[in-house]
């Protein structure tokens, strides 16, 4: 349970960063990674969404994160 909440995590703060860097500078940079295959980059997006759903459900329901310090 903590390995798929940290997992998560990492999917969607990548997904800050290139979300930020589009923002900023009008680059896709996930588009870029993905070697221009809309595809890839949609099925990315497909799984943040539902990382960020899980990370919603998670975090209020388990709390996985309140023994770290």
């Amino acid at each position: 349970m903590r390995l798929t909440c940290i997992i998560c995590t990492v999917n969607l703060i990548i997904l800050g960063i290139c979300g930020g860097v589009f923002a900023f500078s009008g680059f896709n940079l996930l588009l870029f990674l993905s070697f221009n295959n809309l595809t890839a980059m949609r099925c990315f997006l497909a799984v943040c969404s539902v990382s960020a759903l899980f990370e919603i459900y998670a975090l209020s329901v388990f709390k996985p994160f309140k023994g770290l310090k």
